[in-house]
């Protein structure tokens, strides 16, 4: 009896996040340390909270280049606020408001004026950072307040695990589930395969997106307040460059950048494979630029990959 395996992209991903492991282990003695693997988790956090939300935007067939930007304008709020003496937790929950508003106007402006979400999403992501920058120029504002930081740094109680990382797992189980078990879900996939088809089907296109990129906002307002915890510092240039990691981290996941294909498994992978190899190359002291060049060839690698197991999933289906 032949039993055969499915090689999925979720598969590919645990093997290359296996062979990180038994490499990385074999090149440095400290890599296994399984305090300092779940202590270099908090290093990439936030940037999976947003990429959860991201996976919802790229499969309804949108993409998002503004989260980085609502990030450094959501904390931009909070320092002048709490530079003026307002309660840093006071802060945060404004913060988290307006970068929540930043996401639902992005999506406003895309169905209202049926502009394409890269344009809309290319002018808010320099309207944000401009905002952030004309509020706190070049200054940065001091956080000392530790049940804040403990958002960022802290530790559940008696462990070594990161608070960080249990609230992205407690998001990545909704998200996941939300995206996969609901009817919510599968409109969203819908929407990412034949939008105007799903518009003759009574589906709610248009509140949908503008739904989804409110969510963005709101992760991207959840991303600055954990990002700012953690550095304990406030500055108007947070987060710059997060936005093409996070569109990464979700394509190498398997979500197909045209949209109506992906699972919420293989970008949480993606994440994890991302991140412990990062680790591994700074362990190494391999220059960053190194690691830029090898993410990249990563990156560029994935998405010829799955083309090309797409067009044999096509050949063999006809």
């Amino acid at each position: 009896m032949k039993i055969k395996l499915k090689i999925t992209w979720e598969i590919i991903l645990l093997i290359l996040i296996i062979l990180v492991f038994l490499v990385s282990s074999f090149l440095s003695p400290y890599f296994l340390d399984i305090v300092n693997l779940l202590d270099t988790t908090t290093n990439f956090m936030e940037k999976g909270l947003i990429s959860l939300a991201m996976t919802y935007i790229i499969i309804s067939g949108n993409i998002d280049i503004s989260v980085a930007s609502n990030m450094g304008m959501t904390s931009a709020f909070m320092g002048v606020l709490h530079r003026m003496g307002t309660n840093i937790w006071i802060c945060a929950l404004i913060g988290l408001i307006i970068a929540t508003l930043g996401g639902y106007l992005n999506g406003y402006l895309i169905v209202r004026f049926k502009l394409p979400a890269i344009a809309v999403t290319l002018g808010t992501y320099a309207l944000y950072r401009g905002i952030a920058y004309i509020l706190l120029q070049d200054t940065a504002v001091g956080i000392d307040s530790e049940s804040f930081m403990y958002l960022g740094q802290g530790y559940i109680a008696g462990t070594p695990i990161p608070f960080s990382l249990v609230l992205y797992i407690i998001f990545a189980i909704i998200f996941g589930f939300i995206l996969h078990k609901t009817t919510f879900g599968r409109y969203v996939y819908s929407i990412g395969n034949n939008e105007q088809a799903c518009k003759f089907s009574a589906i709610p296109v248009e509140k949908i997106k503008i739904i989804l990129f409110t969510i963005t906002g709101f992760m991207s307002g959840l991303g600055a307040i954990l990002l700012t915890s953690r550095l304990s510092s406030i500055r108007p240039d947070i987060g710059s460059g997060l936005e093409l990691e996070v569109i990464a981290t979700v394509v190498l996941g398997g979500v197909s950048i045209l949209g109506g294909s992906g699972n919420m498994i293989g970008v949480v992978l993606s994440l994890f494979l991302i991140g412990f190899l990062t680790y591994s190359l700074n362990l190494l002291n391999i220059p960053s630029q190194v690691i830029t060049i090898i993410m990249g060839s990563l990156l560029v690698g994935t998405v010829l990959i799955s083309n090309l197991l797409e067009q044999r999933r096509v050949r063999v289906g006809k």
